[in-house]
């Protein structure tokens, strides 16, 4: 028969017995057997008083309400409160009844001891049975957890248990690797695959140890074994975490923050092997300027800039909060850097000029852009005043003041553009180039084209989270629509890869330097992946809509054009694309007309100008 935790009146029955074996041991310590010889209805009355006081202490303490199971020190505090208050209330009671003077003082001093020593020994008793395991009775209560791999990670988390008083108890391991299984690390034995797992489960459960959380220990672990993992863990009514990476350990009795599976688990990749010494080389010494610093990544290429030493640094936004918050955060992160927070519109070429002229920067990096498909689709105009003539304004304004090099950042919507976002930045491209083909220009223009990031403001990531908080439906605008993702820190870290390289290549001028995105998404299944992994179930707990495409929206994205000839980099995870290029002179004579177009209001002239640029632009239906 499975022992079950004792029910309240067991509990009760058990501190009376040892309240009561505390006082007759106290008396017996200190004068023995004759004390209740002597004077038998004063003792037999003391323990009853004795073991009444005992019971209520320790309702007062909340001592009753332990769960005997996960008795351990930490328990050890609680019954000293009760022990102390049970000895002064019945020294007090005896005090008013008979002055104590049929008792030695000395003796409470021993019921208080041997009281704290019984009540915790029934209880640490009670533990190491149902446990098997005595060194259980040393550690803090801990809830039974499966770790999923064997490798480094796994070694670190368990050893970080046994130095701290983490929650955990690891009770097995699992490992894909089938020479693995039947292995152990620090005493925990490898019982097989994922597909062992539920057979597991019942073991263990048959032996009142079922986990209350699996835990992911494989930093390596490849995004569709997450994903197959975390769908199991729901089938199976558990939670899924994962433990830090080898590098966010702590050392010493701190205990391990284990931290949730994120969207990056099921969508990232292995990190790539990157050099920092080049990025330090680009950033250190150097005045860097960062255009739209407040958005997502700029904000990030300002954190990642700031740890690479500067000189100074200057944050450029349009947006007063966006700006007040990174400028935050960096006064927060590296106080002693020197830096400026500007508010300023990169359409204004006379504030922008200004900026420039102040701020003296050696690199540039322009991130400021409309974004928004449907917005920019909306408000066209709008759109090509910011990111075509801004990176004209921006890209002349580093020029003038003799910047080592301008790094812009572009978007797979520009190849092939069905949308006005992409068309403009084509064009924003198509500039860059054009000023990084001039001779007589010392200042290098390095373009940098990738896809969607993770998280970033007004994707389609932020909008899941908030339709989930409000209990769903998630909307999709169509079931086969795909796209390239990467999370924010990966790509800010190869665009800067990309800078250094594109800063020193004599062959890299006029051409794109493209990210690898890996493989494409469907938006559908990044939406089921969001809803399980708040541990919700697709179609069930949370619908999913289809709404249909947006103005502007395509199917799939391209990170390349069909005329585009791509080379390798020596940097893991870019590429160079030799797209297309226009004369300066010409295309120097549109943006002029485009920028009287802009002015007039003439979103028509706008569009054929823009059409005579980018002649595969074919704007969706």
């Amino acid at each position: 028969m499975k022992m079950r935790f004792p029910p309240l009146w067991l509990t009760l029955a058990h501190d009376a017995v040892m309240a009561a074996a505390a006082f007759i041991g106290a008396v017996v310590l200190r004068v023995g057997w004759e004390a209740f010889e002597d004077r038998p209805e004063l003792m037999g009355g003391g323990t009853a008083l004795f073991v009444a006081i005992a019971l209520l202490s320790n309702r007062l303490t909340g001592l009753h309400r332990g769960v005997w199971r996960y008795t351990a020190l930490t328990d050890l505090l609680t019954i000293a409160k009760a022990a102390t208050l049970t000895v002064a209330g019945f020294a007090m009671v005896m005090f008013l009844v008979q002055r104590g003077d049929f008792l030695p003082r000395s003796s409470l001093f021993y019921a208080w001891g041997l009281l704290i020593l019984l009540l915790i020994a029934g209880r640490a008793l009670y533990r190491g049975i149902k446990e098997r395991s005595a060194s259980a009775l040393l550690s803090a209560a801990r809830e039974p957890v499966v770790v999923i791999g064997a490798g480094d990670e796994a070694d670190l988390f368990l050893a970080s248990l046994h130095r701290s008083n983490a929650p955990y108890r690891v009770v097995a391991l699992i490992d894909e690797r089938e020479r693995r299984k039947g292995q152990a690390i620090r005493g925990v034995r490898v019982e097989g695959g994922i597909d062992d797992l539920p057979a597991l489960l019942e073991r263990l459960a048959a032996r009142d140890q079922a986990p209350q959380k699996l835990i992911l220990a494989q930093a390596d672990a490849k995004p569709e074994a997450v994903r197959r993992l975390l769908e199991l863990a729901q089938s199976l009514s558990l939670p899924l975490v994962r433990v830090p990476r080898l590098t966010d350990f702590r050392a010493g009795d701190a205990p391990v923050q284990l931290q949730p599976v994120a969207l990056e688990d099921l969508l990232g990749r292995p990190p790539l092997p990157l050099d920092r010494a080049p990025l330090e080389n680009l950033v250190r010494g150097r005045r860097v300027l960062v255009t739209g610093a407040g958005g997502s990544i700029g904000s990030e290429l300002v954190r990642q800039i700031a740890a690479l030493g500067p000189e100074h640094l200057t944050l450029l936004d349009a947006s007063e909060y966006a700006l007040y918050a990174i400028d935050l955060q960096v006064s927060e992160t590296h106080p002693a850097l020197p830096r400026v927070a500007v508010l300023a519109d990169v359409r204004d070429a006379a504030r922008i000029s200004r900026v420039f002229a102040d701020a003296r920067p050696d690199l540039v990096f322009h991130a400021a852009a409309i974004k928004h498909v449907p917005l920019a689709e909306a408000n066209p105009l709008e759109c090509f005043a910011t990111n075509i003539l801004g990176s004209r304004i921006v890209a002349e304004a580093s020029r003038a003041v003799g910047a080592r090099a301008i790094v812009q950042i572009s978007t797979d919507k520009a190849v092939n553009p069905t949308n006005v976002m992409g068309a403009s930045k084509r064009v924003a491209e198509m500039w860059a180039q054009a000023q990084d083909l001039t001779e007589n220009s010392s200042t290098r223009c390095v373009l940098v084209r990738f896809g969607n990031v993770l998280g970033s403001t007004g994707s389609v990531i932020p909008l899941f989270q908030r339709q989930l908080q409000r209990g769903g439906p998630l909307t999709v605008t169509h079931a086969e629509i795909t796209r390239y993702f990467m999370t924010i820190a990966e790509a800010v870290e190869l665009v800067l890869h990309a800078s250094a390289y594109g800063t020193t290549d004599a062959a890299a001028p006029g051409r794109i330097f493209v990210l690898d995105m890996g493989e494409p998404v469907k938006i559908i299944d990044l939406a089921r992946q969001m809803i399980r992994l708040h541990g919700l179930r697709p179609e069930v707990d949370i619908a999913i809509d289809i709404t249909g495409l947006r103005p502007g929206e395509k199917l799939y994205e391209e990170l390349f054009h069909n005329a585009e000839t791509l080379d390798p980099t020596p940097v893991a995870g870019v590429r160079l694309a030799a797209p297309r290029t226009v004369a300066l002179t010409d295309l120097t004579r549109d943006l002029d007309a485009l920028d009287g177009a802009i002015a007039r209001g003439d979103t028509v002239a706008a569009f054929d100008i823009l059409h005579r640029l980018v002649p595969e632009f074919s704007p969706a239906s």
